[in-house]
């Protein structure tokens, strides 16, 4: 029986509570699905008209790595039975896995950082003379920039390894892609989708951290310091980035039309070649209301909920 509009499956409230503010604003009935604390019984009729998947692949750095095996789950339950599900386990597949977000990069011929992937130092070392250093060193599974180095031999990275047995928890996978090149007064660059719609670019100055979530919460506007389970020595500086060159957003559409993703993010930068290179595909996004102000798309979360809106609608055309 049908109960609610729309479920939420999430895992960080913290995050999500200026979603769940606006829904409540516009009196739409949604379903708080906590992937910390999951249960479902295949036989039950799902209680809400659509769904929107937030899970984070960092979900494992707040110990909470259950909820994404929970999350593809659920998400293949709701598919099975034939609701929409925003960000569903199609969305899944890619976002828990970076070499599947540079495969479809390569696939779609768009510029990448060459990338190798290991489970094994001793088989990494075997071809680490077909390595050219440095490299950033990432997990499969990432999030928060956790477990990311920038590394310039193996003997760095067996360091590493040998240091920190635990690193290789929770995929047992890690890749190493050739460092971009790039300026760093200019930064990276992170386009923020909602359907096929560009939300708004967001110019980033990493100040040499790799935690670049977009969270208030995790990089306050003010600079103070942020609740993350993966701290920066500098806090990332955010701007709004409206010279974006529309070329680059017709790529990054591609992208995400590629991707599975509903609502979700690219990243890019451009390399000592004045070429842009791709290097990260994020499903959701946890979303800055000043830059998206300041690049002219009003407040973020009211953008969002339009957008779950006409997805309630859609599906109710469907059901009924």
């Amino acid at each position: 029986m049908i109960k609610y509009d729309i479920g939420i499956i999430y895992e960080h409230p913290q995050w999500h509570e200026p979603l769940f503010s606006e829904l409540e604003k516009r009196n739409i009935s949604f379903e708080k699905i906590d992937l910390t604390n999951g249960f479902c019984t295949i036989e039950d009729e799902p209680r809400s008209k659509i769904y929107y998947n937030l899970v984070s692949p960092s979900a494992y750095n707040r110990g909470n790595q259950n909820a994404i095996s929970f999350a593809y789950a659920l998400c293949n339950y709701l598919e099975s039975n034939n609701y929409i599900v925003l960000n569903g386990k199609d969305s899944m597949d890619l976002e828990i896995s970076k070499s599947a977000q540079m495969m479809l990069l390569k696939n779609l011929n768009i510029n990448y950082p060459k990338t190798h992937f290991f489970n094994n130092l001793n088989t990494l070392e075997i071809n680490s003379g077909k390595i050219k250093f440095p490299q950033i060193l990432k997990p499969q599974q990432g999030g928060s920039g956790s477990r990311i180095y920038k590394v310039h031999s193996f003997t760095e990275i067996k360091e590493i390894f040998d240091n920190n047995p635990n690193i290789w928890f929770p995929d047992n996978l890690f890749l190493l892609q050739n460092e971009i090149e790039y300026d760093r007064s200019f930064g990276i660059v992170r386009l923020e989708f909602i359907g096929d719609e560009l939300l708004y670019a967001m110019r980033i100055i990493t100040n040499g951290a790799f935690n670049l979530c977009p969270s208030v919460i995790c990089n306050p506007v003010n600079g103070e310091a942020g609740h993350c389970e993966i701290p920066s020595t500098k806090a990332p500086e955010f701007y709004s980035y409206n010279e974006i060159d529309p070329s680059i957003v017709e790529m990054a559409k591609r992208i995400i039309k590629a991707s599975g993703h509903s609502v979700a993010s690219v990243e890019f930068t451009y390399g000592a070649d004045g070429e842009a290179y791709f290097y990260d595909i994020n499903s959701n996004s946890n979303l800055r209301e000043n830059i998206s102000v300041d690049y002219g798309s009003g407040s973020p979360f009211e953008k969002v909920v339009d957008y779950l809106q006409k997805q309630i609608k859609i599906s109710t055309a469907i059901i009924y």
